[in-house]
């Protein structure tokens, strides 16, 4: 558990043998050493096996990497093996050509996604959103322009960013119930799913896990995601100090990390999701 004080970040490190508690002061510097020792253990490519980013990494053109991540960011709650069996069952009906079937299936070859669920998200949201996705590709050329943000930005020129994409995916026709499947930043969500993808699309490194390919919008802009894992390991590192994983949170956890990494904060999305998953901290 990690406390944190205006000049230091205070860690107290659990040994279980001893079953005692040692203390250990660091400067916030000291907290970045922890975290990007955190980050290069995480951010490899043995990480994307299990992780739903996996589906996106099945393909190699733009488009297609856009789509299927998209997609699989969208389902992206619950059991992870849950996530990337379900995400590979969309790309499987979609002959793993994710764009070229946007663009063309038929009603007929669209209907079959009828039967497809996971969790809330339904047969009828999947249909929904594929011909959302196809709307915006014939309109907007793909899902790059809708998000795509000018250098200096706060925190009101992003969520103006995601609502104006979330307007304009709600222009197809749809059962009201599919809007929550798109997030909604003005009314408090932490937009975990939708942060994630733009860290795929935008962020790109020497580990290859995110893609990089959108080349107009800064690391230094994005907004870290926000889940129970990553909520809690944040409390417990004093980085976040809100009780509630809204955006709010998700704003002020990526405020913190800024501290550490000005130009690229969202990339101790790895440390965090890392110690709350791997390691149980």
């Amino acid at each position: 558990m990690i406390h944190n004080s205006p000049h230091h970040f205070v860690i107290f490190e659990k040994f279980p043998a001893q079953n005692s508690l040692k203390t250990i002061k660091y400067p916030i510097e000291g907290l970045g050493e922890f975290l990007e020792s955190k980050y290069l253990r995480y951010n490899t490519q043995d990480f994307i096996e299990n992780d739903p980013v996996c589906i996106p990494h099945l393909f190699t053109a733009k488009a297609d990497i856009e789509i299927s991540g998209f997609l699989s960011a969208t389902i992206s709650w619950g059991q992870r093996k849950t996530i990337i069996r379900n995400a590979r069952q969309m790309m499987e009906w979609m002959d793993y050509s994710p764009f070229d079937f946007i663009m063309g299936a038929t009603d007929v070859e669209t209907e079959r996604f009828r039967n497809f669920r996971h969790r809330t998200f339904s047969g009828e949201d999947c249909i929904f959103f594929l011909r959302s996705l196809r709307n915006i590709y014939q309109q907007f050329g793909g899902l790059e322009d809708l998000f795509r943000m000018p250098q200096a930005m706060d925190e009101q020129e992003v969520i103006n960013r995601i609502m104006n994409f979330r307007k304009i995916f709600l222009r197809w026709p749809h059962e009201r119930r599919s809007e929550k499947h798109i997030s909604n930043p003005e009314c408090g969500s932490a937009a975990k799913r939708i942060n994630m993808f733009l860290r795929w699309m935008v962020r790109k490194d020497h580990s290859g896990v995110d893609f990089g390919i959108w080349k107009d919008i800064s690391s230094a802009n994005l907004i870290c995601p926000l889940d129970i894992h990553t909520g809690r390991v944040s409390r417990e590192l004093g980085l976040l100090s809100r009780r509630q994983n809204d955006w709010k949170a998700a704003i002020e956890l990526t405020e913190s990390l800024k501290l550490l990494c000005p130009e690229d904060p969202v990339r101790y999305d790895y440390a965090l999701f890392g110690l709350g998953i791997y390691e149980n901290f």
